[in-house]
């Protein structure tokens, strides 16, 4: 095939927006920041998962206090009841009975209330580890929440440039022969469809050229679209070719 060497040097420049497209492409459609909210979506699980358990024992501790304090409610009920028949009784058997039951009552309620102040410690640092759980979730869901917005903004950059990217692909395609273009796509569709042939190396792969196949490049005229030996790709010569 042939093709003037300014049209081949425009494939450079095709070569450099399609890698740009496919770069920004990417970004768009997988953005870094999706990795960070997946993490911290899942720790939230797991941090949730925790503060289920705190919860839990929380609202046992809570459940316990309240019964000891139905308890001790019942027991002055009871004494108040005892109370009002020792100061109406005049039988000396049901007084002592009475009196008995008081001081039974009295030690009941005591042992009530060591159960109940050793109950309110337990609540309270219940109520401090449900307290700090929070702030952990609260502060994973911030994390969360910014990797969100800046994920979205890395999304929207991408989609510009590889909007722009296009555009300026199709405006700059237009220019090259059809017949070249097509040749081109048909290669870019398996890699790089072309690269500069810089001091013998191809920079579409990177791979500097035998003398072999830089003695066949040297008698290839100006204007014969030639390709790398070891990639495919069109190879465009200049001055720097090393030729």
């Amino acid at each position: 095939m042939k093709a003037r060497p300014a049209d081949q040097l425009l494939l450079l420049e095709v070569a450099s927006l399609d890698a740009t497209i496919r770069s920004s492409d990417h970004q768009r459609r997988n953005p870094t920041q999706t990795a960070r909210v997946n993490e911290l979506l899942a720790q939230r699980q797991s941090e949730s998962a925790v503060l289920t358990g705190l919860l839990g024992e929380r609202d046992d501790a809570r459940a316990e206090l309240g019964r000891l304090e139905s308890d001790v409610a019942l027991v002055d009920a009871r004494a108040a009841r005892d109370r009002e028949r020792l100061a109406s009784t005049s039988n000396v058997k049901e007084a002592q009975g009475l009196e008995h039951e008081l001081a039974s009552l009295a030690a009941r309620k005591s042992a009530l209330e060591d159960a109940e102040l050793a109950l309110m410690e337990r609540l309270e640092t219940a109520d401090a580890a449900v307290a700090a759980q929070e702030t952990v979730i609260a502060q994973i869901n911030e994390a969360g929440a910014q990797a969100s917005v800046e994920g979205k903004a890395a999304v929207a950059a991408a989609t510009a440039t590889w909007e722009a990217a296009t555009r300026d692909r199709a405006a700059l395609a237009a220019q090259v022969p059809a017949e070249l273009l097509a040749a081109y796509d048909r290669i870019a569709a398996r890699g790089v469809g072309a690269g500069l042939l810089r001091r013998r190396t191809c920079e579409a792969c990177h791979m500097v050229l035998s003398g072999t196949d830089l003695q066949a490049l040297r008698q290839a005229a100006d204007d014969d679209v030639v390709t790398c030996p070891e990639c495919g790709a069109i190879l465009v010569r200049t001055d720097e070719s090393g030729l």
